[in-house]
């Protein structure tokens, strides 16, 4: 009996070895990536600011068309050890003379952004 015993024991656990229970037990580096952008920093954007305000305030974006240099790409993935990945968007368009004129994605504008700068 004592080898049947052995013998199924040694089974199980070669059959469990492979099984995604085990994964959970392996740490995972957390994988953050772009442009961190929070909420409050994306309120201070208004309507009219030149491409210098727009980068003090966001950064550098993550990615300008070389077809079209008046839309900025502002990009955040983070996929955090063994949880599903997030990302965050936001796309900054200027005008023609180089001033804000919109942004969407993640993001929305509020009533602020149309308020003029002082």
């Amino acid at each position: 009996m004592t080898m049947k015993k052995f013998v199924l024991v040694a089974m199980v656990m070669g059959l469990l070895s492979g099984c995604s229970l085990a994964e959970r037990l392996v740490y995972r580096i957390d994988i953050n990536q772009g442009n961190y952008l929070v909420k409050e920093d994306v309120e201070k954007l208004r309507f009219g600011m030149n491409f210098e305000q727009v980068s003090y305030v966001l950064g550098s974006p993550m990615l300008v068309e070389s077809h079209d240099p008046l839309t900025w790409y502002y990009v955040h993935y983070l996929k955090p050890g063994h949880d599903p990945a997030e990302q965050q968007n936001l796309i900054v368009e200027f005008d023609d003379k180089g001033l804000l004129a919109n942004f969407s994605g993640d993001f929305t504008p509020t009533e602020a952004f149309y308020k003029p700068l002082r």
